[in-house]
This record gives C-alpha cells, sequence and structure tokens, in this order.
C-alpha cells in the first residue's frame, strides 16, 4: 500500500476529477457502453480504473441514460446531474459535454483545478497510465497532456488524397526522401484520456488548446472500441489478459 501512499502525497497538491461521458444511444454497438466486457459491463472497467489509481478527488460520469447511471453508481462513480438529452446526440462535440459538466459540478460545489476526461470506449488504459500521465501534467509546463499511440498508418508514407480531379497525392510530404514506414515522422492517434486545466478550459473551450504534451500508451491500452469487430477483439484481449 505503500505507493498508493506516495500517489496520494505527491497529488495532493491539485484537486482533480476523472470525467466519464457515457451516453445511451452508441450506434457502432448498440448500448455499447455497458455491453459486459468480461464479467462487468464496459464503464465499469473505466471506472474502477480510476478509483483504483487513488490520484481523483471525484470519479464523474455524465449520462441522460437512467440505467448507464444506475449501473455507474453501483460500480462507485458520482452521478450529481443527468446530461441533457440535446447534449447525448450523434453530432454533438465531446468538448461541449466537458465544458456542461464543469459548469455544472462548479455550481454544485465540486472543487478541483484538473479534469481527466477518460472514454470508456478505451477500456484497456490502466491505474498506471492515469497515474504517470497525472505525474507528467503535474510535473511539467504543459496545458494539458493526451494519451497518445504511434499511429501505424502514416501520412507521410503510403497515405494519398484525391485531389479535385480525382488524382492521388501523398498526404504529408517531407524534405527527406521517406522509403519506409518507420523512417517516418512520429504521427500520434490521440484517444482514450485528456488531462487539462479547468481553467484552461474554461477560458478556450478546447481540449486541444494551449501546450499538449502526449503520454505514450501502448496499442494494446489504446485499443478504442467503436464497432462490433472491435469489440470482439476487445474480449479476446481480456481473456488473454486475464488467463
Amino acid at each position: 500500500m505503500e505507493h498508493i501512499k506516495e500517489a496520494k502525497d505527491f497529488f495532493s497538491t491539485m484537486k482533480s476529477i476523472c470525467f466519464i461521458a457515457a451516453r445511451g444511444g452508441s450506434k457502432g454497438v448498440p448500448r455499447k457502453n455497458i455491453r459486459k466486457l468480461g464479467d462487468k459491463p464496459l464503464i465499469a472497467h473505466t471506472i474502477e480504473t480510476a478509483l483504483d489509481s487513488n490520484v481523483f478527488d471525484h470519479v464523474i460520469v455524465s449520462t441522460e441514460d437512467a440505467e448507464i447511471a444506475s449501473i455507474s453508481k453501483k460500480f462507485g462513480a458520482d452521478i450529481p446531474f443527468m446530461r441533457p438529452k440535446y447534449l447525448a446526440k450523434d453530432k454533438v462535440i465531446y468538448g461541449d459535454v466537458v465544458m456542461h459538466a464543469i459548469k455544472k459540478l462548479s455550481e454544485l460545489g465540486y472543487e478541483f483545478d484538473i479534469v481527466a476526461s477518460r472514454d470508456c470506449t478505451v477500456p484497456f488504459i490502466d491505474k498506471n497510465d492515469l497515474r504517470n500521465a497525472l505525474h507528467l501534467y503535474n510535473s511539467k509546463e504543459c496545458d494539458g497532456v493526451h494519451s497518445v499511440c504511434r499511429a501505424y498508418s502514416n501520412p507521410y508514407f503510403g497515405m494519398y488524397e484525391p485531389d479535385p480531379h480525382g488524382y492521388l497525392h501523398r498526404s504529408k510530404t517531407s524534405k527527406k526522401r521517406i522509403t519506409a514506414r518507420q523512417d517516418s515522422p512520429i504521427v500520434y492517434q490521440v484517444n482514450g484520456l485528456y488531462i487539462n486545466s479547468k481553467k484552461k478550459l474554461l477560458k478556450t473551450k478546447d481540449l486541444f488548446a494551449g501546450k499538449i504534451l502526449p503520454y505514450e500508451i501502448s496499442q494494446e491500452h489504446g485499443l478504442m472500441i467503436d464497432d462490433e469487430i472491435q469489440f470482439k477483439f476487445a474480449e479476446f484481449l481480456y481473456k488473454l489478459q486475464n488467463r
């Protein structure tokens, strides 16, 4: 338990919340957020990891769905408000959901300096990822830290875009000739965890504004579930990890 005490001591100077947005109307995989992955609902993995990391003052779930709210409470999350249905539609911008939560929580008396937004469709980010990313945020001059995976597909090599006439051109070019994907400049896919300054978010209303540092996670930890095939792969990965 000594490592938990050390984590508490280190992060005690700034208050942080873990924010999880989970709507009921997912399209690629219906009711995805509460579908079982292993022995528990998908959202439960994210809630329990946040609680086990022992670095957040509160773990908050924002949802418009009563069943998601009930399950989230069962696994230890706070549901201090229900999300308005207009913020749970298909084309709602994620940043608007975060800003609504920040303002609502402030009205309800929650005190916090840092917002760590977690996507429960990226369930394999673990407690050490959360601790290390928050440590990076607190130890560097920055406005945010976002988890990233190195992108396999690279716009400098093997990726092309059509021009107005339909002819293909390389997506990005470099002064140096690139003959192998491994020699291409590093490109990241951002997903799963977004740590931001509350103050900066209130000013810019943009999770990507300011100085954002990458926290690199493995491809396995960064697996995002958007469709049925990816859910099946997540089930396979979960079984491998829990043999």
